[in-house]
């Protein structure tokens, strides 16, 4: 195996191993954490929209996604698809 591939190969590994829009993250979600501890296991929303005190954050792509809804930046719902 050369250099090279090897190299790839090893990217694709790590990278894999960073997503954290999978099923284990989305089951430590709890109604009530804070944004900041959500922010802590998914890391920074891709989306955010709001007002008056409520707001919706989605991580992940149209494939695999988690979507969770906030009021006063407390977890009131969430929901996911498409998660391994």
């Amino acid at each position: 195996m050369s250099l090279r591939s090897l190299a790839l190969l090893s990217l694709c590994v790590v990278l894999t191993a960073c997503n954290k829009i999978n099923q284990e993250n989305y089951s430590k979600l709890r109604a009530g954490m804070t944004k900041a501890e959500v922010e802590q296991l998914l890391g920074a929303p891709e989306e955010c929209s709001g007002a008056l005190g409520m707001s919706s954050c989605t991580w992940g792509d149209e494939k695999s996604f988690i979507s969770v809804q906030y009021a006063t930046d407390k977890v009131l719902m969430y929901s996911g698809q498409g998660l391994k």
